[in-house]
């Protein structure tokens, strides 16, 4: 429960800037921040290598060689991130004429972000192994107390960028100092913030640091590899399918555009993060449930009810959201609403994945983990191509319908596999009805009235009032067992 709740409340606090970002920064420059911070959410998985699994299976299961595995774990990231900081740094020149797409405009900034982003990167992937020790010891509150604080630093930091320095400038306190080396709405202080925020988790986790001594264990890094690599390549298929967008999308537009749709779209991806953070909560509750109830006569019905009910739990949620879009967008400032339409899309796209999530209970619990890299990298491959062939004609909305169609695949895939190879006796018929009528109401909210915010919540009601009327007698049984 700490850990899920912390891990929550660290995205929502989050969350609280991207208000204050989209009415800071023009659509272009916050373009700028998407983009990077979507290079970051791809490099990080490379180099942590999947390790983290790696380091509590194996933690479990070679219990008289705990030191080596965690001696291990480190030293292979260590060596990745040591070597990926010294490439960056070495060739950021080139690296910021990449992520540019050759354009020499504001190549200054961009090579000093590269700078900041390879020692931030560095920073996160060398404290993977200490963070993840802080669980192994069994020591959930300090844990949570790290998280805090890195999120605190990081959101202080901000708001002091921001609006204390200019407060002190425009009021005469120490204006001449802070006037010499202070740049006014400069995106680049967000990732100094990320760095510094980095630099005090990773102070706060030298107890763990001091736990490491650098012996290496050939043969269990071999047998540690073999595990780790397909958790990469899994992770890193799904983040792709989370993050390459941004970066595609500044690759296939013109430069005039780029970096302010890569902006508009980066923003409204944030107002469907509510979905991200409800399957989020659900995976942190339900994981250990499914692994705890498998050996149970009836596991099967339950996984089976569950679903069931997290389906009716996201139809809900998906139009309840869509029903107020007038209230939400107020999240981002108004210059970002021409990407509004993108909202619907991506929050379908979320319910698809928040049912993916839930179905690939049956590769887990048979130990066929292979079929969910097969399954990821299907997903992978869709929103690359999709997106090259799609982006150039249609934007941004072209990549929220590959994303949504990419979460759509990968969960019907997943239902067919896992139907014959560890088959659950989902009400598929029901879900499919209650999901439907929620699409068909989102779009009547939606694009036919208009987003009035009155018709949409009318439409709201009544779908709740028709799932209580269908449902109150499950709902009645449930309640009988559950006395």
């Amino acid at each position: 429960m700490v850990y899920g709740i912390s891990t929550i409340l660290s995205r929502l606090f989050n969350f609280i800037l991207t208000p204050i970002y989209t009415t800071v920064f023009a659509p272009g420059v916050y373009g700028v921040f998407t983009k990077m911070f979507s290079y970051v959410s791809i490099i990080n998985p490379i180099l942590a290598f999947g390790m983290e699994t790696t380091f509590f299976r194996y933690l479990n299961k070679h219990e008289d060689k705990k030191e080596e595995v965690y001696n291990n774990s480190f030293i292979v990231i260590a060596f990745l991130s040591t070597l990926f900081l010294i490439t960056a740094l070495v060739f950021s020149d080139f690296l910021a004429k990449y992520t540019l797409n050759g354009n020499i405009s504001g190549f200054a900034d961009q090579k000093s972000y590269i700078h900041l982003f390879a020692w931030i990167l560095f920073v996160d992937a060398i404290s993977v192994i200490p963070f993840a020790k802080l669980r192994a010891d069994g020591k959930p509150f300090r844990y949570s107390v790290i998280k805090f604080t890195n999120i605190g630093t990081f959101i202080g930091l901000n708001l002091v960028f921001i609006f204390v320095i200019p407060f002190l400038i425009k009021n005469g306190i120490l204006d001449e100092w802070l006037n010499s080396w202070y740049k006014g709405r400069w995106v680049g202080y967000v990732f100094v913030a990320n760095l510094i925020a980095s630099l005090v988790t990773l102070l706060m986790l030298l107890p763990q640091f001091a736990a490491l001594r650098l012996k290496f264990n050939k043969q269990l890094f071999y047998n540690m590899f073999g595990y780790s690599w397909p958790v990469l390549v899994a992770n890193l298929s799904f983040i792709i399918n989370e993050n390459l967008d941004k970066i595609l999308l500044g690759k296939y537009l013109p430069n005039n555009i780029a970096n302010h749709d890569v902006g508009i779209y980066g923003a409204v991806c944030k107002l469907a993060v509510f979905i991200s953070i409800f399957n989020t909560a659900f995976r942190l509750g339900a994981e250990p449930f499914f692994f705890s109830h498998a050996k149970n006569e009836n596991a099967k019905q339950t996984y089976a009810t569950i679903l069931y009910y997290f389906v009716l739990a996201l139809s809900i949620l998906f139009l309840g959201l869509t029903a107020n879009i007038e209230i939400i967008k107020h999240f981002i400032n108004s210059r970002y609403w021409s990407g509004l339409d993108a909202v619907p899309v991506l929050l379908f796209g979320y319910v698809c994945l928040g049912i993916y999530m839930n179905l690939s209970v049956w590769y887990r619990l048979s130990d066929q983990t292979r079929y969910g890299l097969y399954i990821s990298l299907v997903g992978a491959v869709f929103t690359i191509v999709m997106n090259i062939i799609l982006i150039p004609k249609y934007s941004y909305m072209g990549s929220a319908w590959v994303s949504m169609f990419a979460y759509f695949i990968i969960m019907v895939i997943s239902y067919w596999l896992g139907q014959k190879h560890y088959p659950i006796p989902y009400k598929l018929k029901s879900m499919a009805i209650y999901i439907l009528v929620s699409i068909v109401s989102v779009g009547l909210s939606f694009w036919v009235f208009n987003r009035n915010i009155y018709i949409g919540n009318t439409i709201l009601l009544l779908f709740l009032l028709g799932i209580f009327y269908f449902e109150k007698d499950n709902v009645k049984k449930l309640l009988r067992k559950t006395a």
